[in-house]
């Protein structure tokens, strides 16, 4: 019976080790949009005049912003993002090692419980 308690912890402990995963991977897929959105938003200005007006959208207002000012704002979110994702692919990484380490004992205990007493 002890045996049986112990599969069952590591069963929902595998459960949430598979469920932060699963935040982890929507979390990078969300920062890979906002990656894509803002590579566009980069490869943009390289087509923009140097005295082209830039407006940034700040709540419902439309504010005038220097084309400097505008490519450094995306370039730091370009580099934040890329952070963000690669703190978030090492979390995953560990979930995953973690998630083969739960599996491996579960599948061990699993076949000791089947096997015929002796």
């Amino acid at each position: 019976m002890e045996d049986q308690k112990k599969f069952e912890q590591l069963s929902g402990e595998f459960e949430v080790v598979q469920q932060s995963m699963q935040k982890h991977i929507e979390s990078r897929q969300k920062l890979e949009a906002q990656l894509q959105e803002n590579l566009i938003v980069e490869d943009e200005f390289k087509s923009v005049k140097d005295n082209a007006k830039v407006y940034k959208l700040t709540g419902p207002v439309l504010v005038p912003q220097s084309i400097d000012e505008a490519k450094s704002n995306v370039e730091k979110r370009l580099e934040f993002i890329r952070g963000q994702i690669s703190t978030v692919e090492e979390e995953v990484a560990s979930l995953q090692k973690q998630a083969e380490d739960k599996r491996d004992q579960l599948l061990a205990l699993r076949a000791k419980l089947q096997a015929p007493p002796s």
